[in-house]
């Protein structure tokens, strides 16, 4: 009976991360991200490319390949600026940042 238990436990443990990998910002509100965007982000890289700073994302080279690599990076600025967003706000810029320039699917 333990053997059947151990790998049907670890499938559970596993599900989470499995659900994150596949959407790891869920049904965030897109549109509340692009305001949090444009208030804490875009003067930064106005300052780091010029323009209106969209080559941040759209840049040859960039290292951003999937959606939680957007999350991440997100995460990594919030932290950076100390902008103060909480994980569901990151998301929030995550989703609309997907939404605006990288179009990943997974």
């Amino acid at each position: 009976m333990k053997a059947t238990v151990a790998p049907s436990l670890l499938l559970l443990l596993l599900l989470p991360v499995v659900a994150i990998a596949a959407d790891p910002w869920g049904n965030a509100d897109a549109k509340a991200g692009k305001i949090k965007h444009e208030e804490k982000c875009v003067a930064c890289h106005v300052r780091l490319y010029g323009g209106d700073g969209s080559k941040m994302y759209t840049r040859d080279g960039r290292l951003l390949m999937t959606k939680l690599d957007v999350l991440q990076r997100t995460a990594t600025c919030n932290s950076q600026i100390q902008a103060g967003w909480f994980p569901d706000e990151e998301a929030e810029v995550a989703a609309y940042l997907n939404q605006q320039y990288y179009h990943f699917k997974d």
